[in-house]
């Protein structure tokens, strides 16, 4: 079994570090980190998510609780029944509190905008991009692409299961979900 600070360093390595050291040398290798208003989400969410982070052959898991409304997303992120870490987005800034042990590298901003381009709506991901993006959308699927590139994936594999791969910087998160499932391809 694994320690706090052996997941903390997981995560850092895999899912999230990328963001932190990102002096990328093309714009297609860093995804956008998405900002999106709580507002936007365009309901009340209340979820607990289980995260299953693969990155450089190694898999590690968690428990996420996810509450948003129109004025704050909430995460709450727990292993063995701890909270190891905090975060709160108003739509302006970006509070977290993490356990001892948890790595500077890791990105609340990166684990933040994978769940909204996983809930949020399409139009309000579209509205958030930059130029040279574009989300691509079916009802089992998400493509975040640069210049016609396809840099992120979201394929829903069961109403209450996604996957979403982060081909640029190279990890997969399987994200399953008790509460509700993501609506792809909404009116």
């Amino acid at each position: 079994m694994f320690g706090l600070k052996h997941l903390a360093a997981m995560l850092a390595a895999a899912m999230l570090s990328a963001c932190a050291a990102m002096p990328s040398t093309s714009p297609a290798s860093a995804t956008p980190l998405l900002r999106l208003a709580p507002s936007s989400l365009g309901r009340e969410l209340a979820v607990v998510q289980q995260l299953e982070v693969n990155a450089a052959g190694q898999t590690r898991s968690l428990d996420v609780a996810f509450e948003a409304d129109a004025q704050s997303v909430r995460m709450a992120f727990m292993q063995l029944g701890q909270t190891i870490a905090r975060l709160e987005w108003d739509g302006r800034q970006l509070a977290q509190s993490l356990a001892p042990g948890w790595p500077k590298v890791v990105s609340a901003e990166r684990v933040l905008s994978d769940l909204q381009l996983v809930w949020w709506p399409a139009g309000a991901v579209r509205a958030g991009l930059a130029p040279g993006w574009q989300l691509v959308e079916s009802p089992q699927t998400r493509e975040l692409l640069h210049e016609g590139r396809v840099v992120t994936s979201v394929r829903k594999l069961a109403p209450d299961h996604v996957e979403l791969t982060q081909h640029a910087e190279g990890y997969t998160v399987q994200v399953r979900t008790r509460g509700a499932s993501p609506d792809f391809a909404a009116p």
